[in-house]
């Protein structure tokens, strides 16, 4: 299968030499680190927002300088100071017009003098007006298909799956200011046998059930639909197992979805626990996580998620996916929206224990070379000292 990363696209890679390609002049002596102040203006909590929390506090891990702007009354302000010790502002971001937040954000900035900002999504990019030479650098963060209207008024553009930054250079942005780093992954933490045992009896999990798990919000774009199609496919033993699916989210489409199950006759399978803000321990409960998005999926912070904790993983080839997954490899790969092949690939993994531990054991390997926090994060740092030396 070809995928999108096979393709020799113009995006500009990070590192010194490529870096010198673009006209970017790489400095390799040892100088103080650039200030850079991390914007957000989301109310809400989704993907953007916990890749924030991930992102900072690798940071702050790394002893980097770097202070943050977060929306006032945001989901955010009671998490990012648990998660990144760092210096945090709280501004208004009311509306993508707002005056009175675009002057906090300028203030800000004329405050702090940060060598370089990086904001993420549309509102907190919009309002964050710098001239070219006349400021710090703007490097706007995408990890979706956005309409890009906001974000071209940036100097510089992050997109995390080289498919986006394929897309955004045909949105055309300037080759050789886009550039493409993947996501990190968080290290898995210890879960005490106790703690997974409470959870399995607060849940109402069968010590004997096969325990699969879906995190992600209840939209249409993580096709949890199709899921619940392939469990109504599939025999409600497997091997003397009983199975049971864990709905680790939440959103607009939880009533259809237990309508659905309800109308399927599998009501009783499904255990949903909601939002949870660590979900490490409903990874360690499962013996399978299932991510079935649909084609307009980016990247797929599960896949991560699946290879950190060492579980076997079978996930559709959405666009994000077919860069990074690999067949048969590190997980088990089955067509978008397809719940008989979806279900096959289940059933599959819980009956060849070997294949599943074969799956776990490259997808580790790949998480801690290619998607750790160390690799990832030292890509960014190499980033931000060549734009803000150039």
């Amino acid at each position: 299968m070809t995928k999108p990363s096979d393709r020799q696209a113009p995006v500009a890679p990070v590192g010194p030499l490529a870096l010198s390609a673009v006209g970017l002049k790489p400095d390799l002596q040892a100088v103080t680190e650039p200030l850079t102040l991390q914007l957000v203006g989301s109310k809400a909590l989704g993907g953007a927002e916990r890749w924030f929390l991930r992102f900072t506090a690798a940071l702050a891990a790394q002893g980097a300088r770097a202070e943050l702007g977060i929306r006032r009354g945001s989901e955010l302000e009671g998490l990012v100071a648990q998660a990144a010790p760092l210096p945090v502002h709280r501004l208004p971001y009311l509306s993508v017009w707002d005056p009175w937040s675009r002057l906090a954000v300028s203030r800000l900035i004329r405050r702090v003098r940060p060598d370089l900002v990086q904001t993420y999504m549309g509102r907190a990019t919009r309002l964050a007006h710098i001239r070219p030479g006349r400021g710090p650098i703007h490097v706007a963060r995408l990890g979706g298909y956005y309409r890009l209207d906001p974000y071209r008024q940036a100097h510089a553009w992050i997109g995390n799956t080289r498919g986006l930054c394929d897309w955004m250079l045909a949105q055309g942005l300037p080759a050789g200011r886009v550039f493409h780093i993947y996501n990190f992954a968080e290290p898995a933490h210890p879960v005490p046998e106790t703690e997974v045992a409470v959870l399995r009896l607060d849940l109402g999990l069968p010590t004997d059930a096969w325990v699969l798990l879906c995190p992600g919000r209840f939209v249409p774009v993580k096709g949890q639909a199709d899921l619940l199609e392939a469990l109504a496919r599939l025999p409600r033993e497997i091997g003397g197992r009983r199975l049971r699916l864990i709905l680790l989210g939440d959103g607009v489409l939880r009533p259809a979805l237990e309508a659905q199950a309800r109308r399927l006759g599998i009501a009783d399978l499904l255990v949903w626990p909601g939002w949870r803000t660590d979900p490490g321990p409903f990874f360690r409960l499962a013996d399978l996580v299932v991510f079935p998005s649909l084609e307009e999926e980016t990247l797929g912070n599960v896949i991560l998620e699946a290879w950190a904790w060492q579980r076997p993983l079978v996930t559709s080839l959405f666009r994000g996916a077919r860069e990074i997954a690999r067949h048969g490899a590190d997980a088990w790969c089955v067509p978008c929206g397809d719940p008989p092949a979806l279900a096959r690939g289940i059933r599959t993994l819980l009956e060849d224990p070997a294949l599943a531990a074969a799956l776990v054991a490259e997808g580790e390997r790949r998480v801690r070379a290619e998607f750790g926090r160390g690799p990832i994060l030292a890509q960014y740092l190499d980033l931000y000292r060549q734009l803000t030396r150039a």
